[in-house]
Formats: structure tokens, sequence, C-alpha cells
């Protein structure tokens, strides 16, 4: 297993992308904690995660909240060990399929900026301090996740 005992951060989680990527690296082996703002669409990987074997904890984290991503990134190390990978996939709902010669900067940046820089500034202290870790982000969205196809 290319993850085994690796813990992996994965914020927007509860999403399409985010729970598929979850569930890949529960599949190698990897610890993995979801955060994003719906605790239910979280709770939904994490329980198929688990069905299938994998360990998942759930958070419910608003990551456009720098003391919040900082907090749940300090809980994590502290009941994990450590940060291994980070990986955000927050979508961009609230401005996706605007043009982007109609959008304003703060827009395009509140979710795209303020997002990446915080998850990837909260992860890199603990893993500055371990030596180790990988830092990911996916751009773009996916649809609403949904189990009726």
């Amino acid at each position: 297993m290319l993850l085994e005992d690796k813990n992996a951060v994965i914020y927007g989680g509860g999403g399409s992308i985010g729970g598929a990527v979850a569930q890949a690296f529960a599949r190698e082996g990897a610890r993995v904690f979801l955060a994003g703002r719906t605790r239910a669409e979280l709770e939904e990987v994490a329980d198929e995660i688990r069905s299938a074997g994998g360990i998942a904890e759930t958070a419910q984290v608003d990551a456009l909240d720098g003391p919040a991503v900082e907090g749940h990134a300090d809980a994590v190390a502290a009941s994990a060990g450590g940060i291994d990978i980070s990986f955000n996939l927050i979508s961009h709902g609230d401005v996706h399929g605007t043009p982007m010669a109609d959008m304003d900067l703060e827009d395009y940046a509140r979710p795209v900026v303020r997002t990446t820089f915080l998850t990837w500034r909260a992860a890199a202290r603990h893993m500055i301090r371990q030596g180790s870790g990988v830092i990911l982000a996916f751009g773009g969205s996916g649809p609403p996740r949904s189990t009726t196809m």
C-alpha cells in the first residue's frame, strides 16, 4: 500500500472529487481526515471509507476561515502524530459559471487563492517540523455529490 501509515487531510472531502480522492487515499492505506462545510456529505464519504475497511474522520471546517483551518490542522497533527498529505479540493461553486470577464477579483481570489493559501500554510507548518509532506491542490469544480445517478 502506497500510503500506509500516512495521514491525509482533504479539504472539500465531501464533494464528488474530494470524496473520490479520499476513497483512493484510504484504499492505499492512508488515514483520511475529511474537512468541509457540509457535515452530512463528509459523513457519507467517511461511512463509505469505513465500510471498505478504511479509517476516516470528519470535521466541519470552512477553508475560508484562517483560524478554523489552523485549529483543524493542529488537532489532526496532535491526534494523528503529523500531517503527511494536505489536499485542497475546495470547489468554486459560488462563482462557478461566471465568465472571467464579468467576475470581480475578490470573487475569484476568495475561493481560489484564500483557501489554497490557508490550507497550504497550516499543513506546511507541521510538515516543516516533521521534515516531510506533500501539499496538493485541485482547482475547479465538480458536480455536487449525489448517490443517485
